[in-house]
């Protein structure tokens, strides 16, 4: 999981923007953070990660969208 996480932190910044487009980001940002949450053993991550699968794609890409606007990578929960 640890690798998963490192590819996605490696991704180029405009991939990063598309994988948290409407529809995407739930998929994508979601696996990511139950990937982060598996690799540093953290049930709380994992639980939001699955959160994030869920909901991700009607309501949280705005909050993805924004934070890697800002930051170059997703920071909430993340």
């Amino acid at each position: 999981m640890a690798g998963l996480v490192k590819a996605f932190d490696n991704l180029p910044w405009i991939v990063k923007l598309i994988l948290a487009l409407p529809g995407i980001d739930g998929i994508a940002w979601g696996i990511y953070r139950v990937a982060k949450g598996v690799s540093k053993n953290d049930m709380l991550q994992i639980i939001i990660g699955i959160l994030w699968i869920v909901v991700g794609f009607a309501i949280l890409w705005i909050v993805d969208m924004i934070t890697i606007i800002l930051y170059k990578k997703p920071t909430v929960f993340a």
